[in-house]
């Protein structure tokens, strides 16, 4: 992280770090299944697996995103108010993530770092299952917003199809349940209380970098963003509610 800080320096731009936190996570992960005694279980390989197909898959989409574009809105705001910002960058944006990944990673180090020879488990099973049904929501979510934002007819518009008309954070709602998922695999292993790793993934999903500054930013941007929002849900995917009262 102090690494992309220096490299945020005369780019004046911060927002390299976002591709780089799913990487944060390939590479807690390989470190420690490359050095733990468990590296050879098959629950550290369901892990691994798990771990580098959630990270690679969104630092691709996240630097693809990022490519050619200006420094997100959320740091523009952060470099406002805390100046001299190339300092306060440090604490605030590099280190606080580094540490939070520290926590949200909780039940990979569990799991890799066990040397618990064990073989998998039904539980297991209901972990790999609900982390990938996670992870399709997140793919496919940014996916059909990719294709959409990239048709010059419908700039300004507000994306309401496929996932989208189901939930108004299809892809935040999947990242969410791929870290539920692999919290499952670790309570498996007996890592229940890794628990505090999915609630705070959820948490910055929800009420600290996603879905409330989003909401925010949206609401002024888009006109019939409010009709939107009142048919569809926040977060987790439900039929569209009716408004013609």
């Amino acid at each position: 992280m102090a690494g992309c800080w220096l490299v945020s320096m005369p780019k004046r731009d911060v927002s390299i770090v976002d591709p780089l936190w799913p990487m944060v996570f390939v590479a807690v992960a390989w470190s420690l299944w490359l050095w733990s005694d468990g590296s050879g279980s098959d629950r550290a390989w369901l892990m691994l697996v798990m771990v580098s197909a959630w990270g690679l898959r969104l630092g691709a989409h996240l630097t693809a995103r990022k490519w050619g574009e200006p420094e997100d809105f959320r740091y523009q705001s952060l470099r406002r108010r805390l100046p001299p910002f190339w300092l306060w960058s440090l604490p605030a944006v590099f280190i606080l993530q580094a540490a939070l990944a520290v926590v949200v990673s909780l039940p990979v180090q569990a799991v890799l770092g066990d040397s618990d020879p064990s073989p998998l488990r039904w539980l297991d099973w209901v972990g790999a299952a609900v982390w990938a049904v996670g992870l399709v929501f997140e793919s496919v979510g940014d996916e059909q917003l990719r294709r959409f934002k990239a048709e010059e007819a419908n700039r300004g518009k507000v994306m309401d199809r496929g996932l989208w008309r189901y939930s108004r954070h299809p892809n935040y709602f999947g990242d969410s349940v791929v870290w539920w998922g692999i919290w499952v695999v670790a309570a498996a292993a007996g890592a229940w209380w890794t628990v505090a790793g999915p609630v705070v993934m959820t948490t910055l999903l929800l009420r600290v970098s996603g879905v409330t500054l989003l909401e925010r930013r949206m609401g002024k941007r888009r006109p019939g963003y409010a009709e939107y929002v009142a048919r569809t849900s926040a977060f987790v995917p439900m039929p569209p509610r009716r408004t013609d009262r």
